[in-house]
């Protein structure tokens, strides 16, 4: 079972017409829709489940810059500028606090590799960034209590950490405040044209007519897309997280080495996980999609386990087309809820008392796990579709979807306004996947 998630209440009355239906109640559809509300647009987010069930609400918690892809450092850093005004400009509670992450290691290819980002992120950002390598002393004073040293790490100060199973809730809670419609539940079963141009959705409450689609559905956004004819590449990985009991001291920057990595709770206890480890569940798509996929699964060999079991049966009976006037797979899963690698996020518990010994006596309060969308290139689409006018897609983030969600959010609604976008958008284009671009990996990241 997920975490426990601030609750938005139900409201099942849909609007005739809108300008833009956002699918999808998670940190970049919210966001999305605040941006798109921001500019004035009429907009109504429709969500299967409840808001944040999925994923927003069962990531670490990290906003950061820090090891970004370079692809997508920019827009961490606009997105890092709007979570510090969220709360005081919506008047809300995301939980945002401006701690400071830390990436430390003692192998000296993995501070190679962070002093190579380093250097080309200061050459993409320059004063922008204010991250700095750091050496052992330094690192003591940012952990301290620490039972171990480190060579060597890089620090950003002003990267944060929010509250995810808060953020999203809060954001919807506002939105609908200002009159934005949120529809929970209600899922989305697909998308109507007319003349060649998005028309409405049809949902299984009825039809909201609207000129533009936003899909942001995150682990479903590619089974949607199927349906219209479009072929989206994205794989999950199970990425599994514990929280503790709160906990006396200890450390309050976020940080991460092999073996690690945590960040402290707004309720004194701490988001702990096994480092950079996830865990896959073969499916038919992992075969149809495997040549697309080749660099990504080099890039993690070591951190990557494989698993073949119920998912695969669950996902190869799914219809791949479906009508628009029955029930769908939408309304019988309302919340992917799969069950943690208790391996995994144990073993990471162990290594984070194990530096910290003053901390042995942490108590675990709960254990869950969520779906991560993945995309060949681990950096997101944000992106029209181009021979569907009026349809856009914002998924495949990767695990860096709550950090930049904002940020997201915003240049989505540029793009869908037509206006000058927030970052430059051409990396995260979806036809990048079918242009001949070549797929490049930046590991680690």
């Amino acid at each position: 079972m997920g975490p426990p998630v601030d609750i938005v209440a139900d409201d099942i009355q849909i609007p005739e017409e809108t300008d833009v239906v956002v699918i999808g109640g998670g940190i970049i559809g919210v966001s999305t829709a605040l941006h798109l509300s921001d500019k004035g647009l009429r907009v109504a987010l429709c969500e299967k489940g409840h808001i944040a069930g999925e994923q927003s609400s069962r990531n670490w918690g990290w906003v950061r810059v820090t090891r970004r892809d370079p692809r997508e450092l920019l827009l961490s850093i606009e997105s890092l500028k709007i979570w510090r005004t969220l709360d005081r400009t919506l008047g809300i509670d995301t939980g945002f606090n401006e701690c400071g992450i830390l990436y430390v290691s003692d192998d000296d290819e993995t501070l190679q590799r962070h002093r190579d980002w380093l250097s080309r992120a200061r050459e993409i950002a320059g004063d922008r960034l204010d991250t700095r390598e750091v050496d052992t002393l330094s690192i003591a004073q940012l952990l301290p209590g620490a039972s171990r040293s480190f060579r060597g790490g890089i620090f950003t100060p002003s990267d944060a950490r929010a509250e995810p199973q808060k953020a999203a809730p809060a954001i919807a809670n506002a939105l609908r405040r200002r009159g934005v419609k949120i529809l929970t539940p209600c899922a989305v079963r697909g998308v109507e044209t007319s003349g060649a141009r998005v028309s409405a959705v049809v949902t299984e409450h009825g039809s909201i007519r609207c000129q533009a689609v936003v899909v942001a559905g995150g682990a479903w956004t590619r089974y949607f897309c199927g349906n219209l004819g479009v072929d989206l590449p994205q794989l999950l990985t199970r990425a599994s997280v514990l929280r503790t009991e709160p906990l006396e001291g200890g450390p309050t920057c976020s940080a991460n080495n092999e073996e690690f990595a945590f960040r402290k709770r707004a309720d004194g206890g701490y988001t702990v996980a096994y480092g950079m480890r996830t865990h896959t569940d073969l499916t038919p798509d992992s075969f149809r999609l495997f040549f697309k996929y080749i660099e990504a699964l080099k890039s993690q060999m070591g951190a990557l386990q494989i698993h073949f079991g119920k998912r695969f049966f669950d996902e190869m009976k799914r219809p791949r087309r479906w009508s628009l006037d029955r029930p769908t797979v939408f309304e019988a899963v309302r919340t992917l809820d799969p069950d943690p690698v208790v391996p995994y996020v144990d073993n990471g518990l162990r290594e984070f008392v194990s530096v910290f010994p003053k901390l042995a006596d942490a108590r675990i309060a709960q254990r869950w796990a969520g779906y991560i969308d993945v995309t060949p290139d681990a950096i997101p689409i944000i992106s029209p579709v181009e021979r569907v006018p009026g349809l856009f897609i914002g998924t495949g983030f990767s695990g860096h979807g709550f950090g930049i969600g904002p940020g997201a959010g915003r240049l989505m609604a540029d793009l869908v306004n037509g206006d000058a976008p927030l970052v430059d958008p051409h990396a995260f284009r979806l036809s990048r996947f079918s242009d001949g671009t070549k797929i490049t990996i930046d590991a680690g990241f």
